[in-house]
């Protein structure tokens, strides 16, 4: 919801943060402490939702949002793999902010991750500023994992959103990339110095995608007196920290209702020649498809004039758009 408050502008009293909806007290309470980071919280959940939609934009639940509480519907208050999805994402788009803003000096709590020091035995010079994902990770933990665990973080709903949240932050964590700068006379690479650099959030996005894809279903069970999460096959191999679970099988998404946050398909377009779940049979759920004839304008046959300017002209052809009835 925070990522929907266009018209709230920078968060930095503490009685704006009494006025952000979906909020429990206790986030209330981190947000007052934590004034100057809570823009960047801001901007995670906007990644998160753009990421979201980005990846699911040729399924038939593609992330769509409502102008309500929850801003996905009812989708995520039942635990299916999307729900999962969705945790995972807003844990990682809040850690991956966050930490952008201690390494871009924004934030005065926290800076470049100074640990990283000295010389590698690959024979380079750990310099530069490498991003400080240890902050960023542990204040979307305190923010983000706060809701499960003041409900008591033993019920079913806790535990696997406590888990997809941690897996969210884990695609971050092993995705780490070195980054160099080469030094030396005309440009040589005498010697070189690195930092650790996060990923761009795509690729986040794209290892939560693949984890979507293969996520777990599991149930609730005891060992000893502490309650875990295991496959509900017990065929399947153990999850591990990286992979997503949930509980319930997700609906189909074709109809439209808006009660639970389901859009449905109809008015989708459609890739007529796949076979995949982009494709019109999948996507309109056998109920056929509209296809219209869409006259396209392009620039074709550019030349550059010197000195100082490119002529093009206009190109005429025609497009088909198919979308679901």
């Amino acid at each position: 919801y925070l990522a929907k408050l266009s018209s709230v502008g920078s968060i930095s009293e503490e009685e704006t943060c009494e006025k952000l909806k979906g909020l429990i007290q206790r986030q209330v309470q981190i947000c007052k402490r934590n004034l100057e980071v809570m823009d960047s919280v801001r901007r995670g959940a906007q990644l998160a939702i753009e990421e979201c939609q980005y990846q699911f934009r040729n399924r038939r639940w593609n992330c769509s949002t409502l102008d309500t509480l929850p801003v996905f519907g009812k989708v995520v208050t039942q635990g299916t793999r999307e729900a999962a999805f969705v945790y995972a994402i807003s844990s990682a788009g809040v850690a991956f902010a966050v930490t952008r803003a201690c390494s871009s000096g924004e934030l005065d709590k926290c800076g470049c991750d100074r640990t990283v020091q000295g010389g590698s035995p690959q024979g380079f010079q750990w310099s530069g500023c490498s991003d400080n994902i240890a902050y960023g990770v542990a204040f979307s933990q305190s923010f983000i994992d706060i809701r499960e665990r003041s409900k008591g973080a033993s019920s079913n709903r806790a535990l696997m959103n406590l888990h997809n949240n941690e897996a969210g932050r884990k695609a971050i964590l092993n995705n780490m990339r070195v980054e160099c700068k080469c030094h030396g006379v005309s440009g040589s690479c005498e010697f070189k110095t690195c930092w650790k650099a996060m990923p761009p959030f795509r690729k986040v996005g794209n290892v939560l995608k693949e984890k979507f894809d293969g996520a777990t279903e599991v149930e609730q069970s005891e060992i000893g007196s502490t309650k875990v999460l295991v496959p509900k096959n017990s065929q399947f191999k153990p999850h591990t920290d990286e992979d997503l679970v949930y509980l319930d099988s997700s609906p189909d998404f074709c109809d439209h209702d808006l009660k639970n946050g389901v859009l449905g398909t109809s008015g989708r377009q459609c890739n007529k020649t796949s076979k995949a779940i982009d494709g019109c049979e999948l996507m309109c759920c056998g109920r056929g498809f509209h296809t219209d004839e869409v006259e396209v304008v392009e620039r074709c046959s550019c030349k550059f004039h010197w000195c100082c300017s490119v002529k093009c002209k206009p190109c005429h052809r025609v497009v088909e758009i198919h979308t679901c009835r």
